[in-house]
């Protein structure tokens, strides 16, 4: 997506993130948040950091490559 009339960098919305949907939130000045049209969140940028960074969690092995299986089961 564009980053035409957002806030300093592009967030993702945590919620929709957590389901998969890459979806760029907008910056409010006068309310100094930002927020998401898709799914009405609204949060200023260290809850929006704090919340992805939880749902990055999902992902953290991504670029692992897992050969030894019997380690992980333990």
């Amino acid at each position: 997506m564009a980053q035409s009339g957002k806030g300093k960098l592009n967030y993702r919305c945590p919620l929709c993130f957590m389901r998969d949907i890459d979806m760029d939130m907008f910056y409010d000045r006068d309310k100094k948040e930002y927020y998401c049209l898709r799914c009405q969140y609204t949060g200023d940028e260290a809850d929006v950091l704090a919340k992805n960074e939880m749902v990055r969690m999902k992902y953290r092995r991504m670029y692992d490559r897992i050969t030894d299986f019997e380690e992980e089961a333990k």
